[in-house]
């Protein structure tokens, strides 16, 4: 039995993988690298870090460039598994083909893109999906809150959300306005979901999106917002995420390897490692897991 989970440091937040080529950190030192999804970070960063205290002799790297940017990666060869907050794009799929790169999705959790505002405000609980097609449209009209609705105050709004190489930017922009990439450019921008907390948490007219784990990891710096998609407002929450009540922003996260990469006895092993750790460190960092079931499927894919 390995060892338990156990919590993340401060600085972790959420998790992405990716194997690359056989490298070594220091003298015979197996290493494994992955970058990818802001979002799947915290999760990754904890795996990881478990990971070392059970073999202080392998090493795995983990950086955080969003979901295009560590995809771009794996396709390069430079990095072994991709996390990544959405599946890979036709277009990403035929990139890694060109480079001789064949990829293996594995779901790792689930996650629900999440409507913030500042903490203080007090006049606003829930979003219609109209609503926020109309905020976030390319070509938006809305610059106060009294433009959203005429009962909200005369206030400047003042946009945060993720940048366009992150797969949060493509699940929000398609589930909302109805089309991948298309969003209004006027907004603090940033792939990096701890900058966007901050800027919300700072501003008293922001309003902002991002994964639902740093939504759990600020709870007091933040309020979060129902969305009403058609059925009346409902909150993200394990619950609905993993019931998809919390339509159309829940989604799935994963895990993107070069089927390469699996031929390398540290990639096999640290892969089977986190799908055996994945629903502790799901609840640790915000996401909601799989059913044990789908756990137990994969691990035995990658043994086969």
């Amino acid at each position: 039995m390995r060892a338990r989970l156990h919590a993340p440091s401060l600085a972790a937040t959420l998790i992405a993988l990716l194997p690359i080529a056989g490298c070594v950190a220091g003298v015979g030192e197996p290493i494994v690298r992955t970058d990818g999804s802001s979002t799947v970070y915290p999760m990754a960063e904890a795996l990881a870090e478990a990971y070392r205290e059970v073999e202080p002799f392998s090493r795995v790297v983990v950086s955080r460039s969003g979901t295009g940017g560590g995809l771009s990666r794996l396709c390069a060869g430079e990095i072994d598994i991709a996390h990544a907050s959405r599946p890979p794009t036709a277009a990403e799929e035929a990139n890694c083909a060109g480079g001789g790169i064949e990829l293996v999705l594995l779901p790792l959790a689930l996650d629900g893109v999440s409507v913030v505002t500042h903490r203080d405000n007090a006049f606003v609980d829930c979003l219609t999906l109209d609503e926020l097609r109309r905020i976030w449209a390319p070509g938006s009209a809305v610059r106060t809150w009294r433009d959203i609705r005429a009962e909200f105050p005369n206030r400047p709004l003042e946009l945060f959300g993720a940048g366009p190489g992150s797969g949060t930017f493509d699940s929000f922009t398609d589930a909302v306005v109805g089309r991948r990439a298309a969003s209004r450019t006027d907004y603090q921008a940033s792939e990096d979901d701890n900058v966007l907390v901050q800027g919300v948490a700072g501003d008293p007219g922001a309003l902002g999106y991002f994964g639902y784990g740093y939504v759990v990891a600020n709870r007091d710096r933040l309020k979060l917002l129902a969305v009403d998609g058609g059925n009346g407002c409902v909150l993200p929450e394990p619950s609905t995420i993993a019931s998809g009540r919390y339509r159309p922003l829940s989604r799935s996260l994963y895990l993107v390897v070069s089927r390469s990469a699996l031929t390398r006895a540290v990639v096999r092993d640290y892969l089977d490692f986190v799908l055996e750790q994945a629903p502790e460190a799901a609840r640790r960092t915000g996401s909601i897991a799989l059913p044990d079931s789908e756990y137990r499927r994969l691990r035995a894919e990658l043994e086969a």
